[in-house]
């Protein structure tokens, strides 16, 4: 799980934004078919970071005439996408608005209740400290709902470039190895702070729990899932309206 809720107690600044009348609103529009168009979205997370998202482009690129400096993470950052509406608004309401996923067998998926303590495979979980979007001590308590090994690890910056943080730049910080109870504080705490990027110990994690090398494949698909087509796709290079 990268910067990752499970648990909407303390949803962070996008919670002001949710509401039961906007819920409902959205799903007399969009409930029922049609999309949340990308462009909104996007709208969205750039006014809960307004002085670094909005404001500077006014300034320095509408009242200044100067051209923006470019910033491959924010130029990836802009490509939002469309959401189908009925799945907004079922995500909205059963986890900001209502928090149900946390809850065992309170929601079904494909016919199933949902029961996240079921999950009993080892999972990875990653936060980022500075995260506005996802609050780390959210993400922390998936540990406490789902059943099998976690491993917790806490990427220094925010909810992007906390993630995207490359090995062979090896820049910032992680902490890790904290001790894991109910409470996120007490684990970092206890935790030890390790210089450089968390993918060296993501890949690591990884290697503990791989299986047996197997050869690369030379040919793609197969005769129940055939190749479509040359990466990427053609749906890489479609722009949200």
């Amino acid at each position: 799980f990268l910067t990752t809720m499970l648990d909407f107690t303390q949803a962070g600044e996008i919670a002001l934004l949710i509401d039961e009348q906007s819920v409902a609103a959205r799903e007399q529009t969009i409930g029922g078919g049609g999309i949340l168009p990308g462009r909104e979205l996007a709208f969205v997370f750039s006014t809960l970071r307004g002085n670094d998202l909005i404001w500077p482009y006014v300034v320095g690129n509408y009242l200044e005439g100067r051209q923006p400096d470019a910033f491959d993470i924010l130029y990836w950052n802009a490509d939002s996408t469309n959401l189908p509406g009925p799945m907004y608004c079922w995500y909205v309401r059963n986890t900001y608005l209502e928090n149900n996923l946390r809850i065992p067998g309170q929601t079904t998926q494909c016919g199933i209740r949902v029961d996240l303590s079921a999950i009993d495979a080892a999972t990875y979980v990653l936060a980022s400290r500075e995260d506005h979007i996802v609050p780390w001590q959210t993400a922390y308590r998936t540990t406490q709902l789902v059943s099998g090994d976690t491993r917790f690890v806490l990427a220094a910056s925010g909810h992007i470039a906390g993630v995207i943080n490359p090995a062979a730049r090896n820049k910032r910080n992680y902490w890790s190895e904290g001790e894991q109870g109910k409470r996120a504080e007490r684990w970092l705490e206890t935790a030890r702070e390790v210089p450089g990027s968390w993918w060296s110990d993501w890949s690591a994690w990884l290697r503990s729990h791989a299986g047996t090398p197997v050869r690369a494949r030379t040919r793609l698909g197969s005769t129940a899932f055939p190749e479509i087509e040359p990466a990427p796709g053609r749906y890489v290079t479609v722009r949200a309206a």
